[in-house]
């Protein structure tokens, strides 16, 4: 018996969902108001991404957003490395940001507001904040998965520091690094929407926590569809990648 392939089985539960959406809907086990069709918020979601200035506030998110992961992705790996190689750096400060990470990030937000004002200065800054803790854990775990009888041979062999880095450290190390960046751009996304919804004058967050505040309805579904459906394009690329790195692992 043949296997249906993932894909199919991922493509038939969105399917599932969207036809129990409907029902739900057009049989009012929901009221409408707060649940419209999918048919509705789809046209919705065609007429916001028609509309110049949804347009414009989704660039200022995204741009702040990539603004973000261009400052955390150096920072956050060269401090995992850092704590990794470093074994008074690892005992003085490794605790720090494993507490830190299981703080929820969103009692901070006022702190950046204060520091920052209401500002894209401030809605990048929390984006970093809310991803450089995912990077670090995961470049330090990326430097505990390099074979250490790897590095013992080339030394033996008169590698350079910078040949076994190069060589042995960064390929072995990649795969890891890619996925804690993809982890990282997630709550990128999520610290730099909600400092928008929180408080902000423009950017798509700001636009959603508006459509919600008026229960613009199909405007706020299709808002999030928006942001959901870049987060998968933005996910899927980098596990692509992920994946594309980390051949020589399974060969």
């Amino acid at each position: 018996m043949s296997k249906l392939h993932p894909v199919a089985i991922q493509l038939a539960i969105v399917a599932a969902l969207v036809a129990v959406w409907e029902a739900a809907s057009v049989t009012g086990a929901v009221d409408p108001r707060l649940l419209p069709s999918p048919g509705i918020v789809f046209r919705r979601m065609v007429e916001l991404l028609a509309n110049p200035a949804i347009l414009q506030d989704l660039g200022i998110t995204l741009a702040a957003i990539a603004l973000a992961f261009v400052i955390v992705a150096p920072i956050g790996i060269g401090i995992g490395l850092l704590l990794a190689e470093s074994a008074y750096f690892s005992k003085a400060f490794s605790g720090v940001f494993h507490f830190l990470a299981g703080v929820p990030k969103s009692v901070f937000l006022p702190l950046f507001i204060l520091l920052f004002g209401i500002s894209f200065s401030q809605k990048v800054a929390f984006g970093v904040f809310q991803a450089i803790f995912v990077l670090v854990i995961s470049t330090t775990a990326a430097v505990s998965s390099v074979q250490p009888e790897l590095v013992r041979l080339a030394r033996v062999n008169g590698a350079s520091r910078s040949v076994i880095y190069r060589e042995i450290y960064w390929p072995s190390m990649l795969p890891l690094i890619i996925e804690g960046m993809r982890l990282g751009m997630i709550f990128n996304i999520a610290g730099v929407l909600f400092a928008e919804m929180y408080a902000s004058r423009s950017g798509f967050g700001a636009e959603i926590a508006n459509w919600g505040r008026n229960f613009d309805m199909p405007s706020l579904y299709a808002g999030v569809l928006i942001i959901t459906i870049l987060s998968i394009v933005v996910n899927e690329s980098l596990r692509l990648y992920e994946r594309k790195v980390g051949k020589w692992r399974t060969s």
